[in-house]
């Protein structure tokens, strides 16, 4: 299934039926008198979150979407049908923004979370509405109101507990397939994930395990939050994440650089990731001796002020620590 994780989406909801103008008249019946009934009420908008869904490719063919109108009213006080609510499911963690992009109107982030997003139009009031002792034979009615009529945008952030981030061709998507059972495209060259992975970490025995959820988005560059290569796009999937691993990749000889640069780029993104709780891990050191891991080790530390890990994706060396590392910052 392709991945697609923004939307722009034409809504409305329905409009009233119209009032009726009607009056009673039977052989028998000596006073009749107006009967006319009003319209029913137009349909709904509602955006609900499905947990069986993790992409908005449904909204890539169709974007234009509208709620059923009320019927009209009739005689004998009968109302018109109400029109059909238009139901729309999104994936968890889907937020609704404005025309502008900008504005965040819902943030649907557990599943079966619902919001009725734009309320149909009101049916119209029947000539029997009126009738009154002194007005004993209206003939007004109003017509129906007409529904809303909205564009909005639909993004998705993929809800993770740990998110990865780092260069292209630093190793996450072979992390990633080490640690959990996702299957990610793994290739010896740059920009080999195009679109977020997710896979359940599970560490520990079996009587006593923890599980989180661990992201891998696509690498960034230098210049990304301009748009360069992929672009800082994808860095909204790891909004809502509770910690980031940085995985540098040990065979560059630059890894101070390579730190700095997508520190960089996490910090012009802005909302909030330079903030995060963050682990430094010095991967692919199954291809180093060990001299080189400490000049590098070393090299990271001074440049991130933080404590660094040398781990291996491949050999397995140092997963167990770090993933360990990833559940006690999560708690």
């Amino acid at each position: 299934m392709k991945f697609l994780d923004q939307a722009k989406i034409y809504v409305r909801s329905g409009d009233g039926g119209r009032g009726c103008v009607s009056f009673r008249r039977e052989k028998y019946v000596e006073f009749g008198g107006p009967d006319g009934g009003r319209g029913g009420n137009g349909g709904d908008v509602i955006i609900t979150a499905a947990d069986n869904l993790n992409t908005l490719i449904d909204y890539r063919y169709q974007q234009h979407f509208k709620a059923g109108n009320g019927r009209g009213g009739a005689g004998r006080d009968r109302s018109g049908a109400a029109g059909n609510d238009l139901v729309l499911r999104v994936p968890v963690g889907t937020q609704i923004l404005a025309e502008d992009k900008e504005t965040v109107l819902f943030d649907l982030a557990t599943a079966g979370e619902r919001v009725t997003f734009m309320k149909g139009g009101d049916g119209g009031f029947g000539n029997a509405h009126y009738k009154s002792s002194t007005n004993q034979a209206p003939r007004r009615f109003t017509p129906g109101y007409p529904g809303e009529e909205r564009t909005l945008w639909l993004r998705l952030k993929l809800i993770a507990d740990a998110g990865l981030v780092g260069l292209p061709n630093a190793g996450k998507s072979t992390f990633l397939a080490a640690c959990s059972a996702a299957k990610p495209k793994i290739a010896d060259y740059p920009f080999t994930t195009l679109s977020p992975n997710l896979g359940v970490v599970q560490i520990g025995s079996k009587r006593d395990h923890k599980t989180f959820v661990l992201a891998d988005i696509p690498g960034l560059i230098e210049g990304a939050h301009e748009g360069h290569g992929l672009g800082d796009r994808f860095l909204g999937h790891v909004e809502r994440c509770r910690v980031l691993l940085h995985l540098i990749d040990g065979t560059d000889e630059n890894v101070a650089q390579n730190y700095k640069t997508v520190r960089a780029e996490l910090k012009a993104y802005g909302q909030g990731l330079a903030r995060k709780a963050e682990i430094i891990a010095l991967n692919k050191c199954d291809a180093l001796d060990a001299a080189a891991i400490k000049r590098k080790t070393a090299a990271l530390k001074k440049a991130g002020k933080k404590p660094v890990y040398a781990v291996s994706a491949v050999t397995g060396k140092g997963m167990d620590k770090i993933l360990g590392l990833i559940a006690g910052k999560i708690r």
